[in-house]
């Protein structure tokens, strides 16, 4: 199991994601927000996913980015698909654990 926690920034609608691989090469996600845009992801999407289609596309190509084009609202720079993109790959062996950031400087 992989957790991660999401800080998108100045809305402070922080994310919490657990991805869950399983016995069938799926994974299973579970998201908190208070974002009602993130938070319609599983409602709308399910919480079960083939993490080839997650993370191996091209970017913006992906099931949840294109949930995200329709149901958020008009925030381009939210780093919560990216996160949960970063937290599928680390579980399924797609990519290493390591911690990313975006810092301002001044």
């Amino acid at each position: 199991m992989t957790k991660v926690t999401i800080n998108p920034g100045i809305c402070g609608l922080t994310a919490k994601v657990t991805a869950q691989a399983d016995d069938e090469d799926q994974v299973v996600l579970t998201i908190e927000s208070a974002c009602t845009g993130v938070g319609k992801i599983i409602e709308n999407l399910g919480d079960t996913f083939d993490p080839f289609e997650i993370c191996l596309t091209k970017p913006g190509q992906n099931p949840l980015y294109e949930f995200a084009a329709k149901a958020f609202p008009g925030h381009a720079g939210c780093p919560v698909i990216a996160g949960i993109v970063k937290c599928v790959e680390a579980e399924c062996g797609l990519a290493l654990k390591k911690d990313v950031s975006i810092v301002f400087e001044d």
